[in-house]
């Protein structure tokens, strides 16, 4: 009898697992086109938001279609490459490959003055997580009009500050060359000089962060070397 009670147990785990397993794999189908649709809005906001466009859920695939008025990859050598849709890359996993492998997206887009304006999405690592965002650059190809940066698992208070108003409006205005030279933005422990034209101050608490986004914002921006400097005005 205690021989039955134990298969009868085992039998009834088996078929409860197969059940949960089951549903579980239906929900997970079910759900995945409304997860895709939330990332793609979420991806939308973000780069609204580089240039200064604030955007809802419910207004931004609107606002985006608006504002953003193409997007195409680069090679490392600033060559467009055809049959690669920028929207879908994803930076890390690009960052895995050879540079001369990498696909560089380029979002082209307006402000409200009619201002062309580039956006680059850059990805690095924060102190407890993946840190991204996107800068986007005024006409010259040097100036950055504005910034937009999140995270994953940041400390609330100081490295999550990276994507408050008051860090990234700091980005405004500053300058990614000297002259040809690439120097990027620094990132500085105890401030920045107000007319360092290539630094802002770092987060309050938040060095690790701080100097993980310096390093983000340098390794991806300078891969598009070559296409900024033939493409400044």
């Amino acid at each position: 009898m205690k021989h039955f009670s134990n298969r009868y147990i085992f039998i009834f785990s088996a078929i409860m697992v197969v059940i949960v397993a089951a549903l579980l794999s239906l929900a997970a189908t079910l759900l995945q086109p409304a997860q895709e649709r939330n990332l793609e809005i979420e991806k939308k906001k973000s780069m609204l938001e580089s240039i200064r466009i604030p955007a809802t859920r419910e207004n931004t695939v609107e606002l985006y279609s608006k504002y953003i008025k193409e997007s195409f990859v680069l090679n490392s050598k600033g060559e467009v490459v055809e049959g690669t849709d920028p929207f879908t890359v994803v930076l890390r996993g690009e960052q895995k490959k050879p540079l001369e492998q990498q696909a560089l997206p380029v979002f082209r887009a307006v402000n409200d003055e009619g201002e062309p304006l580039i956006i680059l999405p850059v990805e690095g690592k924060g102190l407890w997580g993946p840190i991204n965002g996107y800068v986007s650059l005024r006409k010259d190809m040097n100036t950055i009009y504005g910034v937009t940066f999140d995270h994953k698992g940041e400390t609330p208070g100081l490295g999550a500050e990276i994507n408050t108003t008051p860090f990234e409006s700091m980005f405004h205005d500053k300058k990614l060359y000297d002259d040809q030279e690439f120097v990027s933005i620094k990132v500085l422990k105890g401030g920045a000089d107000p007319n360092d034209i290539h630094g802002v101050d770092a987060i309050s608490g938040g060095t690790i962060t701080s100097k993980g986004l310096e390093k983000m914002l340098f390794d991806c921006i300078v891969k598009y070397d070559d296409y900024l400097l033939k493409n400044r005005n």
